[in-house]
This record gives C-alpha cells, sequence and structure tokens, in this order.
C-alpha cells in the first residue's frame, strides 16, 4: 500500500494538555495532515481503544488513515488502519498475519542493526530517527542529526527497495525543510502540532514548508 508521509501528525495524551485527541486530529487534518498516529504510553488499554475509535470517527470521510502505536491488539479492537511499531514490539511479519494485507506497518528505524532486521514484504514505510533532540519521548539512543538520517535513508532505500522515509523526533518549522533536503519522504511531528494553540495553522504551516521543499528538490534533481 502506498502511505503518503508528507505530514505525520502523532497524536498523544501526553503533548495535547486534556484537550480532546480526537479533535486535534481533526484540526491537524484540515491543516494538510496526511498521516494520524495514536500514541498513548501511560493510558490503559481500554482508554486506548476508546481514544482510536473517538479519533477514527473523527477522521471519517477524510481519507487519512489513523495507525496505533506498539499496540496491534488496540488496532485491531478500534478497527484502525494500522499500527507503528518500534524495535521491542511485535515482529512487523506476525502484525501483517494479525492485521492482513490492507493494514499499514510501519517500522521505527535507529541504526544500522534495525535497518538489517527490516522485513521489507512486512512493512508499508519506514520512519527514522531520532533526527533532532525531543522532549515528546524518552529516547536512549542519541540523534542521528541530518547526516546519519541521510545515510540511514540511503540503507534503508538498497534494502526495502521504494517505501517512503520519514523523519521523526525534534522537527518544526525551523528544520523540516532541512530534513526533506536530506532525503526524508515526510515528516513525523508530534508536540510542534498538538501542543500548538493552533493545531490547524501549525499543520497547514509545515505541509506547505514540506510541499515547496519537495518541490525545490524536484527541481534540482
Amino acid at each position: 500500500m502506498t502511505v503518503d508521509l508528507s505530514l505525520y501528525v502523532l497524536v498523544d495524551p501526553a503533548q495535547a494538555g486534556g484537550r480532546s485527541l480526537a479533535e486535534i486530529a481533526a484540526a491537524a487534518v484540515r491543516g494538510g495532515a496526511t498521516l494520524i498516529q495514536l500514541r498513548n504510553k501511560t493510558g490503559t488499554t481500554r482508554e486506548f481503544v476508546e481514544e482510536a475509535r473517538a479519533i477514527k470517527a473523527a477522521l471519517a470521510g477524510t481519507g487519512v488513515p489513523l495507525l496505533v502505536n506498539d499496540r496491534v491488539d488496540v488496532a485491531l479492537a478500534a478497527s484502525a488502519h494500522g499500527v507503528h511499531l518500534g524495535r521491542d514490539d511485535l515482529d512487523p511479519r506476525e502484525a501483517r498475519r494479525l492485521l492482513g494485507p490492507k493494514a499499514i506497518i510501519g517500522a521505527t528505524v535507529r541504526s544500522e542493526a534495525d535497518v538489517a532486521t527490516l522485513a521489507p514484504g512486512a512493512i508499508d514505510y519506514v520512519c527514522i530517527g531520532g533526527v533532532f533532540a525531543t522532549k515528546s519521548k524518552d529516547n536512549p539512543d542519541p540523534p542521528v542529526g541530518l547526516g546519519g538520517f541521510s545515510r540511514l535513508a540511503g540503507l534503508v532505500r538498497g534494502r526495502a527497495g521504494g517505501l517512503p522515509v520519514g523523519a521523526i523526533a525534534g522537527i518544526d518549522e525551523n528544520n523540516a525543510a532541512d530534513v526533506i533536503r536530506a532525503g526524508a519522504d515526510g515528516i513525523a511531528v508530534v508536540s510542534a502540532v498538538i501542543a500548538a494553540r493552533n493545531p490547524e495553522a501549525e499543520a497547514r504551516k509545515l505541509r506547505g514548508t514540506v510541499d515547496a521543499a519537495k518541490a525545490q528538490r524536484g527541481a534540482a534533481a
């Protein structure tokens, strides 16, 4: 399945300041988000499922998929469009078996070792990071930076062919264009959108930056 990573917005109650995640997700999509992921590291499974169902309902008719972070069981219970899996989560091949051929399955890459263990036939996209330092998630690995991102993206594309590659962690309006110029197909953001006073406006600004940087990259190719 072709996945548009141009503006991948993660919604997380830890960053939302008590605001409705469904409303934030819908606002992000109105601003140009192409993919939404629900992340909840502290809530109960029941809360996670209820949040996912509410967000999916809010996105109905937009054509923008909802993915669930880590939890295949929550994705199944909420009828989400797929999952995003880290190195310590369920093997993507097992997730594919459980979710079926139409589900969207993404994977995180932080190192060359992660690239070596990718299962290209089971995943639809890859996110590399953290590119920069971030406060939205505890990350034991140091940031890879733009050079590290570019190098890992090349390795991913060599192993996984035409899979889209996104960048995550610490990305905002100030560095989004740099990430695209480094070879990203899109950016994954958390606080840059969901912690903003106006998530729709911030998403629109970021999407415009991404699209402009892609156009410049294409013109220079």
